[in-house]
């Protein structure tokens, strides 16, 4: 059928928005997991999956922030599978549903992760993997919130500037560079118990200290990924600055990655001023998630303008993008 729309006109608006409602209230939970970190409440309820065999347990102390982490998780598993249902029976593009069954099936192996950090403890390994998938599944939320968007399915192919560099391999290396920063930043909360550099950036006089203990290693690896984070960010956004000002989404986060690594640096001095005070220290993990969750956004935008030109999905008629090929019509 002609012009036949890839997903149900009354859905597709509601399915992104949906999306975006996933996105944000995992960033929450990262926040909230954040807090339960910086406060030291990871065992303060050491059952799982109910506490003390209750649904709602006394919320006292650190009980608060670890149960508040377990139900902003409940909700999050809820509308990633109501997300992957949806996706599934009304949705046409391939890509939206892949994301959307995958992202269920991160968000099962990431309550799991979760359910043994509590139960064993939490060993450094398997909280390490707790971390890290929970990045990855903000990632793939927000990527579920990209591809649900009208822009990108009506955004055409482009012929990118010439650069040694294509900005989406740019954008790849971006987002490798501040997803390994944050597991770098979570190993250093999980060794150190406190900030082992308080005096940045002086280092407690010397540039390098004489005696150089674990602690103080693992802050000059963060410091050495901060620094690298910086770079990257930088150097994607002069380059979308440069020669990209005649795409506006681009530009805009650009500018929002710009700002969001201002605050981040900003929280992380605060956070060691302060000596790793609960709500800088928290705010300074959300926000690098921000960071990240941008360059993810700039990085699939990119190669949707830029990127092969993607094919109409079996069953739909879609008209030629500009900048690519026509269809031969054929008698």
């Amino acid at each position: 059928m002609e012009n036949e729309p890839l997903s149900k006109p009354s859905t597709a608006p509601a399915m992104h928005r949906f999306a975006i409602l996933l996105a944000c209230v995992t960033f929450l939970l990262l926040f909230v997991g954040a807090l339960v970190m910086s406060t030291g409440s990871g065992l303060s309820v050491p059952t799982w999956p109910l506490a003390w065999g209750k649904l709602i347990p006394p919320l006292v102390g650190g009980v608060r922030y670890e149960y508040a982490h377990r139900v902003i998780a409940g909700l999050v598993v809820v509308l990633t599978l109501t997300m992957a249902v949806w996706a599934v029976m009304a949705e046409r593009r391939r890509i939206v549903r892949n994301t959307a069954i995958a992202a269920f099936a991160l968000v099962i192996v990431q309550a799991l992760l979760g359910g043994l950090t509590v139960l064993l403890g939490i060993p450094l390994p398997i909280a390490m993997a707790h971390t890290s998938t929970a990045i990855i599944f903000f990632c793939t939320a927000v990527a579920l919130a990209i591809f649900t968007g009208r822009w990108f399915e009506e955004a055409p192919h482009l012929e990118e500037p010439p650069h040694r560099l294509a900005l989406t391999t740019l954008g790849v290396i971006t987002t490798l560079v501040v997803y390994c920063q944050i597991v770098i930043g979570s190993v250093v909360r999980f060794v150190n118990d406190a900030i082992a550099i308080r005096d940045f950036p002086i280092f407690a006089g010397p540039a390098v200290p004489g005696v150089m203990s674990e602690a103080v290693l693992s802050d000059y690896v963060h410091l050495g990924g901060a620094i690298a984070v910086t770079f990257f960010v930088l150097w994607t956004s002069l380059r979308v600055f440069r020669s990209h000002l005649d795409q506006p989404r681009l530009v805009r986060l650009a500018e929002a990655m710009v700002l969001l690594l201002a605050l981040q640096i900003l929280l992380g001095l605060t956070t060691v001023w302060s000596d790793g005070a609960v709500i800088p220290a928290s705010a300074h993990v959300a926000v690098g998630a921000a960071v990240l969750a941008t360059s993810v956004a700039m990085t699939l935008c990119a190669f949707r303008l830029y990127g092969r030109p993607r094919r109409a999905p079996q069953g739909a008629s879609r008209e030629p993008l500009r900048g690519t090929f026509e269809r031969k019509v054929t008698a």
